[in-house]
């Protein structure tokens, strides 16, 4: 070997020791971090370095295959944007995706030309280009790309080698860090639905014997029986339990003690909690052990359900019926009394005198059929039988007919009404409205002064019209609010409905009634003696000629049926009865049923039938609910109604945060499924195109129809993206629209997922619109989860 071979050699060996040097820097970089975000930025600025690029990006798939993320280095936050824009882009990184093997070109322009891709044209000027797929395990997760800025610059056999190795880790680091995330989702989402349980969790370490951790309820259950300057460790030291035979003992006699020591399961027992002030709480209580890979007790989970809620529950039933047995009684004692002295006393007594024992008898028979009448509709709004028959009917004629009934039947009060000019007409069974409307008024006129007004109002609210029942009377205490449509409940307040006093059912049937037109009843009150104001709302009918086409109505509902394309509804439920009411219901109001009871065949009928909207169970076998719907939006731009047998506020609550149209409550009537049905189509086809009335909020216009956006009158220039994405924010303003849903609905369901890109069009926007992400007007964030904008009512109450 002379010389020159020997340096040549010196040459090649370092350069290949310089090669592995900044490969092996590279891999502890990318490796540094678990947060996936992180790892993808790492990995583009990484492959750079490696090849002395100009620019990076590294694309990444779902499990699906499908286009996921797209990460760049080089490029400007608008030149990222419109790489993913541009012409024939989708296609060309999707060519890239199922490549086996690295591709190496010289100059990227013929290369695409070659490939019939001749609208690829870049932001920025690329000559050389190279891409290497990221397998892993035999399956490709994405691809890296580099390129050259300058022309005659290219990419060496070296500069491909490297690339490939630096690939196959990046494969491996890349699953970590998605196995990471999947974990994280899941444990959170796992704390989440144990946080927001309606029964309290408390976990125990089996060792130290002290509680580490607990849920909401269980704070809730603590803070009732705490003292103001002791911990929960010194409750625990000084609670005692009774045990369903009448022993009380403290907690280290009790068997919870000996199941943390030993390790044994405690068996579902009904306990009372007591402090020694007195204070109690009667809860049904269950222990579990968790023990390690080596058998032994490392935590002990207890659950407490509180009876409280039951208790009270009993409590009301019992009282109720004692008032109907009396409530009864009474009419009947009038009556017998009337018809007793008519019969002994009949010829001895002035014609005068005999009609008032008969007028007597009809008042308190009406009475008796009132109380009766009220029984009924529990009855059948329980059972979801409530009879409903909506027609198009105006709100005038109805408010109209009730003050009439309420002034015919002894109501004192002067009633202002106060319509809004041209309200549509509404979907309304007459009758039962005007019954609503009755329980509203007497409720309002029984407390309050006969010299003090009562107010009936009505105004347009995008789809329904809501109609208010305003009084100046004694008001409602805050924490009553939430229990006045509670069946039986009776507060300071006194008789929540009309009818007959003190049977607490008039707002439980008033609920009833609307929720059964597809509407919602609330209350609002200052406080004491602050007066009352109940609000309801009911759909209003289709403006003809509007080309919504939503759903068909009943031939006794005296509208003519449109012709249009049947719409489809798909249903999924575990239980067979249920589906079978279901499809009956969908069929009667014309509606074509597709019926499964597997979740495993959603997705396939969706993609087969593409309904117009998704009936679903929220606890189905082996899955959730709202993870179900995350999967059918992401494929599919329809909406989705919860029904379930659970009506607690969380899960209420949860569902229409993850993006939920409606949720409605077993047992149902087959008239108010069919009208949150078309309450749901309609406001889908709405939200695509648009509210009549701009979104005002300060300063910021925006003004759907013209598509047009101010700011202190001045206009607001957006690309179509940055419309869109402000649109989507300001329909729903009010509630928190996810990352998914906002891709879903903006580029389609191709790009969910990619919150980085997101997150530019959110800056890019909030610069134009003059808005601070640390303290912001317009588009707020909402951490993990997505945006809001305000909703109106926020910004006039602030």
């Amino acid at each position: 070997m002379d010389m020159s071979e020997a340096d040549e050699l010196r040459r090649e060996n370092a350069s290949l020791r310089e090669r592995l040097t900044r490969l092996s820097e590279a891999s502890l970089r990318i490796n540094e971090s678990l947060d996936l975000d992180t790892v993808l930025s790492e990995v583009v600025d990484s492959a750079r370095t490696l090849t002395d690029a100009r620019y990076a990006v590294i694309t990444t798939l779902d499990e699906a295959g499908r286009m996921e993320d797209l990460r760049a280095s080089g490029l400007t936050t608008e030149e990222t944007r419109r790489l993913w824009e541009i012409p024939e882009g989708q296609q060309f990184f999707e060519y890239l995706s199922v490549m086996a093997e690295p591709l190496l070109v010289s100059d990227l322009g013929s290369h695409a030309r070659a490939l019939c891709l001749n609208e690829l044209r870049t932001p920025v000027h690329i000559s050389a280009f190279l891409a290497v797929p990221i397998r892993h395990q035999g399956v490709s997760v994405g691809n890296i790309h580099v390129g050259k800025e300058e022309p005659g610059q290219e990419f060496s056999r070296e500069d491909e080698e490297t690339l490939v190795m630096f690939a196959s880790q990046v494969a491996l680091v890349v699953a970590n860090a998605r196995q990471h995330q999947d974990e994280q989702r899941a444990r959170a989402d796992l704390e989440a639905l144990v946080d927001t349980s309606p029964v309290a969790v408390v976990v125990f370490d089996a060792r130290a014997g002290r509680p580490t951790s607990f849920n909401r309820e269980a704070r809730r259950i603590i803070d009732i029986l705490l003292t103001p300057d002791q911990s929960p460790e010194d409750l625990l030291g000084v609670m005692t339990v009774r045990r369903g035979d009448g022993r009380e003992v403290s907690l280290e006699e009790f068997p919870i003690a000996k199941a943390l020591r030993m390790g044994e399961n405690a068996r579902l027992e009904e306990i009372v909690l007591r402090v020694p002030d007195g204070r109690s709480i009667t809860a049904l209580m269950n222990a579990t052990s968790i023990r390690s890979e080596e058998g032994e007790v490392e935590t002990m989970v207890v659950t407490l359900q509180d009876m409280t809620p039951l208790e009270e529950l009993e409590r009301l039933r019992a009282e109720f019926l004692a008032m109907v047995s009396h409530e009864l009684r009474t009419p009947l004692t009038s009556i017998r009394g009337s018809a007793t002295t008519l019969l002994d006393d009949g010829s001895s007594l002035h014609p005068a005198e005999m009609r008032q024992f008969f007028r007597i008898i009809v008042e308190q028979a009406d009475r008796m059929r009132g109380l009766i009448s009220d029984l009924l509709d529990v009855a059948r709004i329980e059972t979801g039988t409530l009879p409903v028959e909506p027609a198009p009917a105006s709100i005038a004629d109805i408010v109209d007919e009730a003050r009439s009934t309420f002034v015919s039947g002894g109501g004192r009060n002067d009633i202002h009404i106060d319509l809004a000019a041209e309200l549509p007409l509404v979907m309304a069974d007459r009758q039962r409205i005007v019954q609503v409307l009755g329980n509203l008024l007497s409720n309002a006129a029984r407390y309050s002064s006969e010299s003090t007004p009562i107010v009936v109002s009505a105004e347009r609210q995008d789809l329904h019209v809501a109609v208010s029942v305003i009084d100046q009377g004694s008001g409602v205490p805050d924490e009553q609010l939430p229990y006045l449509f509670r069946k039986f409940f009776r507060s300071d307040y006194g008789e929540q409905g009309g009818g007959l006093a003190g049977s607490g059912l008039g707002l439980a049937i008033s609920k009833g009634i609307v929720e059964a037109h597809g509407g919602r009843i609330w209350v609002d009150s200052e406080g004491t003696g602050m007066g009352t104001r109940f609000t309801f709302t009911i759909p209003k009918v289709e403006e003809s000629g509007s080309g919504l086409g939503i759903g068909p109505h009943r031939p006794s509902s005296g509208v003519r049926r449109t012709e249009t394309e049947q719409l489809r509804v798909l249903a999924i439920d575990d239980d067979p009865q249920a589906l079978r009411y279901i499809r009956t219901a969908l069929t009667r109001e014309g509606y074509a049923p597709i019926l499964t009871g597997d979740p495993a065949e959603l997705a396939g009928l969706v993609e087969e039938n593409e309904p117009h909207l998704v009936l679903m169970d929220l606890m189905l076998p082996g899955t959730d609910g709202i993870e179900l719907m995350r999967d059918i939006t992401r494929t599919a731009d329809v909406p989705v109604i919860f029904v379930s047998a659970y009506g607690q506020e969380e899960h209420v609550t949860r569902a229409f945060d993850m993006g939920a149209s409606d949720y409605i409550v077993k047992p149902f009537s087959p008239s108010e499924l069919a009208a949150r049905i078309r309450a749901a189509l309609r406001k889908g086809t709405s939200a695509r195109t648009g509210p009549v009335e701009p979104y005002v909020l300060g300063d910021l216009a925006v003004h759907y129809a013209q598509r047009r956006v101010t700011v202190a009158g001045r206009p607001v220039e957006l690309t179509p993206i940055e419309f869109k994405l402000l649109f989507e924010l300001s329909v729903n303003a009010g509630r928190v629209v996810s990352h998914d849903e906002l891709f879903r609905r903006i580029w389609g369901p191709a790009r969910s997922g990619e919150a980085h890109s997101l997150r530019s069009f959110v800056k890019k926007l909030r610069d134009k619109l003059g808005d601070d992400a640390k303290n912001p007007r317009y588009i707020f964030t909402h951490a993990g989860m997505g945006y809001r904008m305000p909703d109106l009512r926020e910004s006039d109450e602030g």
